[in-house]
């Protein structure tokens, strides 16, 4: 558009929507006023309102232009004389409206105060997961205790003009029976990892179609997240366009929103309740979870498949995060490239995958003989507020964020005895979460803790979720899986508090999975036995 243009409309949505707020907002108040700004709001309802500028001198000014007859203008900023005795008196008038307002609203809720919602606990009764080391948890979990690497050269496209080539990629995957062959062709990976592994958890969770119908539909809810997206799809619509815009898939903007897929699973179950995404980089399934539990604990919902999925092992996935210096190099050896805690790490390698849980409120898994797994206790956010991709250097954050999980849990730090940490084999982050660890769980003479990205890479905005399956398997099985390529520990840590290379057995009281993501986003859930 060009600048200081603008195209006219009757009744614009935006007009509209602006007129709305205001009569809404301030009804009272207009109604007070005199017949002057009565006056002025009937005229700006039938007023030609112009378009948004398209660019403005100061950058924020000039949001929404002038509207004919200055009616916009006149009812935000009036300029005659009585500019100031007329917003003098209808101050005065919303503050004595407010104040009796305010005075019956209190007396109101004393009357209809609400009983506390009854404490409901959360439990996991199914669990669904795509990785490199496996499409079942009890596959995936398996390779973990024997401690097999599912890093290896990418095959997916020509990397060789890269400096890192190799990742932890999913090698065969089908979506036969869970997504149907029109979809499959049409969508990004990202949103089949996450439909197959939604799918598979209901499924472990014993919900067949007659379980189902028995189920409130609108008391079920989604909430899938993924970091990135569909970067695939999008990635190929800029290469469409490079041709012609008539060339581009008219799916490629509903498809790339990290939103779709939960909204695709939905709309496949039926189920009407909590539906969206959240996207917190590398956090971005813990913090799934953690919001898909508070809202079967607040009683919005009764159950919630919930976790993280993430595929950008193509061409600008690998090039951006190479970008960053990110990644290790480490090509010669791949299944020796993550390598938590040791000494010779370079950098984390990436991975793809899904990981989803299926959470309820335990009477109501109760009610249909749910196998339950493990019982969610709770978990917390916060921010290290410090730097876009560094750990905050006394780990602050971090700290923070275990405590407030620990409180929200109802457990002290003596009760957590394993710990699925972040560590992503890189120098800093991985340094910097194991200091945080020692500081509030180094007394703990039974902790063990360890890092499933050693054996699977970074899955991104699904390594969370999948990392929290490996956790609930971890206490469903009482074996911890090895921290592989741990061969010349970092002299700052204790290796006392480190799974050594091999599986071990652990009578896990509690567990603690960490996730952190770019941005400085923390995050801890905390998962136990169920008693």
């Amino acid at each position: 558009m060009v600048a200081g243009a603008s195209s006219s409309c009757y009744a614009s949505p935006l007009c509209d929507w602006l007129v709305g707020a205001c009569m809404s907002s301030g009804g009272d108040r207009l109604r007070q006023s005199d017949t002057k700004t009565s006056r002025r709001s009937t005229l700006l309802t039938k007023s030609k309102c112009s378009a948004f500028s398209s660019s403005t001198t100061n950058g924020s000014a000039g949001l929404v232009s002038n509207c004919n007859n200055n009616a916009l203008s006149s009812l935000f900023f009036e300029s005659n004389n009585n500019t100031y005795f007329n917003r003098k008196q209808r101050r005065l008038n919303q503050a004595s409206s407010s104040g009796q307002v305010t005075l019956e609203m209190e007396k109101e809720a004393t009357v209809k105060k609400k009983p506390p919602l009854e404490s409901r606990r959360v439990v996991v009764t199914g669990m669904g997961v795509e990785t490199p080391l496996g499409h079942d948890p009890h596959t995936f979990y398996d390779n973990l205790l024997q401690g097999i690497s599912g890093i290896s050269p990418i095959e997916n496209f020509d990397c060789s003009a890269f400096p890192t080539r190799i990742a932890g990629e999913i090698k065969t995957f089908s979506t036969e029976g869970l997504v149907a062959p029109k979809l499959s062709k049409r969508m990004d990976k990202f949103m089949l990892y996450l439909l197959t592994a939604g799918k598979k958890a209901l499924a472990d969770g014993g919900v067949t179609e007659d379980v189902m119908a028995e189920f409130d539909k609108s008391k079920c809810g989604v909430l899938i997240g993924s970091a990135m997206g569909g970067m695939k799809v999008f990635y190929d619509a800029l290469e469409a366009l490079k041709i012609s815009y008539k060339k581009m898939n008219p799916f490629c903007v509903p498809f790339a929103t990290t939103n779709m897929g939960s909204a695709m699973l939905a709309i496949d179950l039926g189920w009407m309740g909590p539906n969206y995404s959240i996207s917190t980089a590398c956090a971005t399934g813990n913090f799934c979870i953690l919001s898909a539990a508070n809202h079967i604990i607040r009683g919005e919902a009764d159950v919630m498949l919930c976790g993280g999925s993430d595929s950008v092992i193509i061409p600008i996935g690998l090039g951006g995060f190479v970008a960053c210096r990110a990644l290790s190099e480490n090509n010669d050896d791949p299944t020796k490239a993550s390598r938590p805690w040791d000494s010779n790490r370079d950098g984390f390698v990436m991975g793809e995958g899904a990981g989803v849980l299926l959470l309820e409120e335990l009477e109501h898994a109760k009610s249909r003989g749910a196998t339950i797994y493990a019982e969610f206790l709770g978990g917390s956010f916060t921010s290290d507020a410090y730097h876009i991709t560094e750990p905050h250097p006394d780990g602050a954050g971090v700290i923070l964020c275990i405590e407030k999980a620990l409180a929200h849990a109802g457990i002290s730090k003596e009760d957590v005895n394993y710990i699925n940490a972040h560590a992503t084999s890189t120098p800093a982050g991985d340094l910097k979460e194991y200091q945080a660890l020692a500081h509030c769980f180094g007394q703990n003479p039974e902790l063990k803790i360890n890092s499933t990205k050693s054996m699977i890479g970074h899955l991104l905005g699904a390594s969370g979720a999948v990392e929290a399956v490996a956790t609930i398997q971890a206490i469903k099985t009482g074996w911890v899986h090895p921290n592989i390529n741990l061969e010349n520990p970092d002299k700052a840590v204790d290796t006392k508090l480190l799974v050594g290379l091999k599986k071990e057995r652990l009578d896990i009281k509690a567990a603690l999975s960490n996730s952190f993501g770019f941005g400085g986003h923390n995050s801890c859930i905390i998962f136990a036995p169920y008693k």
